[in-house]
């Protein structure tokens, strides 16, 4: 280590909070006033009123900029600075060491970008200080670098949530971004001024989902609440002409008519519905009668849906009364290997050369958690790639609680666990009953190929074959005694 060297330093730098704060800031801007594309260094000089050096020294983080410089770039962007968003370099003898963060990883001194991209946000210190503080685990967030866009999903959703009484159906299994996703499509909105509703399904209790009154009243006392607006259900709900109609009217002329700007309403974990088919029916059909009669009903114009669910509906709905087949369809994909790739050099990884990512994409495919998940260990628990693979294919490895977590959901049904033994186990194509392939690929542990059903990935084959075949062994034995 390089002998530290006594210097006398003026003026803040951005702390980490700072950092994260006026990225996102910045972020947002580009996406509503810039239709998503990168600002220029020189866009961002023009617009914060310094110069491109200056900007160069902030992204820095450990070069001194002045207060009142600090103020105007936060201002720019309507952020009020604040004490945690920098840290002083005034003190005299400040000592500063040729490697300003203290971190066992190498690090190159790169050349600043004519363009701010994410690589000149974010420099290699910030990322390997998110990566050590910060274990992947649930939605990304807003201003953390390791969001994957995946194009044209970003934008076709910030373009469609605009449009009057549009509906966007987001559909992927669990674990594959979905709220991640959903964060940034509210985020734009509210750069939209729009109001935002998030309602996530599977905290309805089991009694609303057998009684349609009451889970419509529940809906809408959910809705007004997080609106801000005094539900007066008993006031407003007219029993007499049917549930379905009041909770219509109650939407459009009540909750609607209050509100002046645009509401989001996102209705996240819609499957739980699939469990009752009854209750689904008449639902579903409420929801498609809103997008219709949109296109006649100003009030109703002001309800952009986003319904989000992991897998097709194995409830049989009528054609013209499903919202599963109207509106902006989302599928989300897995990651490509040049996403993979480009993830890893956000967490200061160098795997342009090498094999790194075919490797590692072998064992999980392009499955954003477990991609996640391994780019943390890697950088941060000091295993080698070969280490993490080797361990994973023997007993579940870093992926072990993931896995066991999917296991216990397994054992919990006997015939699911049958039939993922046959999917584990088939050296041909297999066929599957409808609704435990719909269960199965909810969980994420199937994909389809063609007309075939495979394992989602080389980890679950190696893992679930192994626990799936002492399960059937114990259970054929216990047929034997009985």
């Amino acid at each position: 280590m390089k002998q530290s060297k006594s210097t006398r330093k003026r003026g803040l730098i951005l702390t980490i909070t700072g950092l994260k704060r006026l990225q996102a800031a910045i972020l947002a801007m580009e996406k509503v006033q810039n239709n998503g594309h990168r600002f220029t260094l020189e866009d961002l000089g023009d617009r914060m009123n310094v110069s491109t050096k200056t900007l160069n020294r902030l992204w820095s983080l450990n070069t001194g900029v002045d207060q009142k410089t600090l103020k105007m770039c936060f201002n720019a962007f309507n952020l009020e600075l604040y004490r945690e968003d920098y840290a002083v370099l005034s003190e005299p003898n400040h000592i500063e060491s040729s490697q300003p963060l203290s971190i066992a990883l190498s690090t190159k001194e790169q050349n600043p970008s004519p363009s701010l991209s994410l690589d000149s946000l974010t420099t290699q210190e910030y990322n390997q200080l998110e990566n050590l503080w910060s274990y992947p685990d649930g939605p990304v967030p807003l201003d953390s670098p390791f969001y994957v866009e995946r194009p044209p999903i970003e934008e076709l959703v910030y373009r469609e949530v605009i449009q009057p009484g549009c509906v966007i159906r987001i559909r992927a299994p669990r674990e594959m971004g979905k709220t991640s996703l959903v964060l940034r499509l509210l985020a734009f909105a509210q750069m939209q001024g729009y109001r935002s509703v998030n309602l996530n399904c599977s905290q309805i209790d089991s009694n609303c989902l057998t009684d349609l009154n009451k889970l419509l009243r529940t809906f809408c006392w959910q809705i007004a609440t997080e609106l801000g607006i005094d539900p007066k259900l008993d006031e407003k709900w007219d029993g007499e002409i049917g549930s379905k109609l009041s909770c219509s009217l109650y939407l459009q002329s009540y909750l609607l008519k209050q509100s002046q700007s645009p509401v989001v309403l996102v209705l996240n974990e819609v499957d739980r519905f699939f469990e009752y088919p009854e209750i689904a029916q008449e639902f579903f059909g409420l929801l498609r009668s809103w997008y219709e009669e949109a296109r006649q009903d100003n009030n109703l114009q002001k309800l952009k849906l986003v319904v989000v669910y992991s897998t097709e509906v194995y409830v049989s709905l009528h054609i013209n009364r499903s919202p599963f087949n109207i509106g902006l369809p989302i599928r989300l994909p897995e990651f490509t290997e040049y996403q993979v790739e480009d993830l890893a050099r956000r967490h200061g990884l160098d795997w342009t050369y090498n094999n790194e990512v075919k490797q590692l994409m072998s064992l999980v495919g392009g499955h954003p958690a477990l991609i996640r998940i391994a780019l943390y260990y890697l950088c941060c628990q000091g295993i080698t790639l070969e280490e993490l693979i080797r361990d994973a294919i023997a007993n579940g490895g870093i992926y072990r609680y993931h896995l066991w977590r999917h296991w216990a959901i397994l054992q919990e049904n006997p015939s699911l666990v049958k039939a993922y033994i046959g999917v584990v186990t088939a050296k041909q194509n297999i066929s599957l009953n409808p609704i435990e392939a719909h269960k199965l690929e909810s969980l994420g542990l199937i994909t389809y190929e063609s007309d075939r059903i495979l394992p989602r990935c080389e980890l679950y084959r190696a893992y679930f074959k192994k626990q799936l075949s002492v399960a059937e062994f114990e259970y054929q034995s216990l047929q034997k005694r009985a």
